[in-house]
């Protein structure tokens, strides 16, 4: 079992935008319209059998070729639509998690977690699948990319931010998918379970076909670092198994540092690189399939 550090990390008290962290209600922030009408979209699309389709469709890996710095550098031409909290370049938020000192809120994992680096690496690539909106690889509409997740296939949990949209998903009134467990058991395990198709699902299927190195909590939060029905809320427990308790541990460590580290700092991409070019190096191919 991998080993918990101590953190000192201090968690701040508002976004980039001046408003609470996550605040889908705040009338006054420029983005909530938007962001609510993203989840009404999001909601009504992803049903289990598009993400099935959506899951065999990208098994090919066909899109590219190409190594992991050159994928980060391709997240400068990406907007999260889904993101309350931040309206910068991803590769900034991406490096924003892991830089000591830049700023206060942000006391890097690569401070108070010295001694795990695969956790560094994680916070770099976790959102390297939002490249899905880029036309090389799908151009992809935003709601098939990005946005907080739920299992589909079985009932959409209450705690599911505008869960009210969910009405008008097809799954919604299906006896097959709308009980507690669907077409799951408890127990079952999150990795027998399908998740909306988006960016953690894609970069999880990629770190999976290309062979990487990680520990298992590392692949756990690459998928399910969107999921918070579970890490927010504790929805879906009854489909963890031993393991998925174990990792659930890690991922609640992550994302402190992933949600709040987001602000308005730049950071110096240059100045960071060798540092995570040499973990690039360390867990992965020189040039892998996408």
């Amino acid at each position: 079992k991998l080993a918990l550090e101590g953190d000192q990390f201090m968690v701040p008290q508002t976004n980039a935008f001046g408003h609470n962290f996550r605040d889908y209600n705040n009338a006054e922030s420029a983005r909530q319209q938007g962001v609510e009408n993203f989840y009404k979209t999001q909601h009504i699309h992803q049903t289990y059998d598009f993400v099935k389709k959506m899951r065999q469709e990208y098994a090919n890996f066909n899109k590219a070729q190409m190594s992991i710095w050159e994928c980060c550098e391709l997240l400068n031409d990406v907007v999260d639509d889904s993101d309350p909290d931040l309206d910068e370049p991803q590769i900034q938020h991406l490096l924003q998690n892991d830089r000591p000192g830049h700023h206060k809120s942000a006391e890097a994992i690569r401070k108070d977690y010295p001694n795990q680096d695969w956790l560094h690496l994680i916070a770099l690539i976790h959102d390297l699948g939002k490249i899905l909106v880029l036309p090389k690889f799908g151009g992809l509409p935003q709601w098939a990319v990005v946005g907080d997740t739920f299992p589909v296939g079985c009932a959409f949990d209450e705690s599911i931010i505008h869960h009210k949209y969910f009405k008008e998903n097809q799954d919604f009134k299906n006896p097959i998918y709308n009980t507690k467990n669907g077409v799951y058991f408890e127990g079952c395990g999150l990795e027998n379970v399908m998740m909306p198709w988006g960016h953690d699902d894609y970069m999880y299927m990629v770190a999976k076909e290309n062979g990487i190195t990680l520990p298992s909590a590392g692949f756990f939060i690459i998928r399910y670092h969107s999921f918070y029905p579970l890490h927010k809320s504790g929805a879906y427990k009854h489909l963890m198994n031993e393991e998925d308790k174990e990792n659930l541990k890690w991922l609640h460590i992550f994302n402190k540092y992933v949600l709040y580290s987001k602000s308005k700092v730049r950071v110096n991409v240059e100045e960071v690189k060798p540092y995570y070019l040499s973990l690039i190096g360390k867990y992965f191919l020189a040039k892998l399939r996408w």
